[in-house]
């Protein structure tokens, strides 16, 4: 059952198991759009694992006039500083001929809502630097840049080298 919106002929709705390949799709044509086609190693099994099975992430999906054309993938963080959780959005993808009417809009205004449902202290996600477009939207939304802080990442086999480390 989808949640009604503002957007006349438009819903949102929670995942479930079954949408896990419109996900990996969606996944899929982020990356096109993003240039890191190269980079989705994500499959159906990992995802029905990660985000049904240990409820690691939860997804919701716009549809408009119940044609899927939209997805935000989400997960809770934690603000030692509020010592409250946070929603953290890893993604959210419009397919391109639906840009522009307010779908992204609308997404982001349901998690700012389900934020406040849940009693997080924020909502926040990352944006590419040569992403323009999107970080217009964001400001223009009220979003600010945390120019400050610099995102570290471990992955692959620096991963397992630092894991290793534990053990030394």
């Amino acid at each position: 059952m989808g949640i009604n919106t503002i957007l006349d002929g438009f819903q949102l709705r929670f995942a479930e198991k079954k949408d896990v390949p419109l996900i990996l799709k969606f996944i899929r044509e982020l990356a096109e759009y993003e240039k890191m086609s190269d980079a989705v190693i994500a499959t159906e099994e990992g995802l029905m694992e990660s985000l049904f099975k240990r409820k690691m992430a939860e997804v919701i999906i716009g549809e408009y006039n119940n044609q899927p054309v939209a997805f935000a993938l989400f997960f809770h963080n934690f603000s030692t500083f509020l010592g409250r959780p946070g929603i953290y959005l890893e993604d959210l993808y419009v397919k391109p001929d639906m840009r522009g009417m307010g779908i992204g809009k609308v997404m982001l205004s349901f998690l700012a809502k389900l934020a406040i449902d849940r009693k997080c202290g924020r909502l926040e996600w990352s944006c590419l630097d040569w992403n323009e477009p999107s970080i217009q939207f964001y400001k223009k939304l009220g979003a600010t840049a945390m120019d400050e802080w610099t995102v570290y990442r471990v992955c692959d086999k620096t991963l397992d080298m630092l894991a290793q480390k534990f053990h030394e």
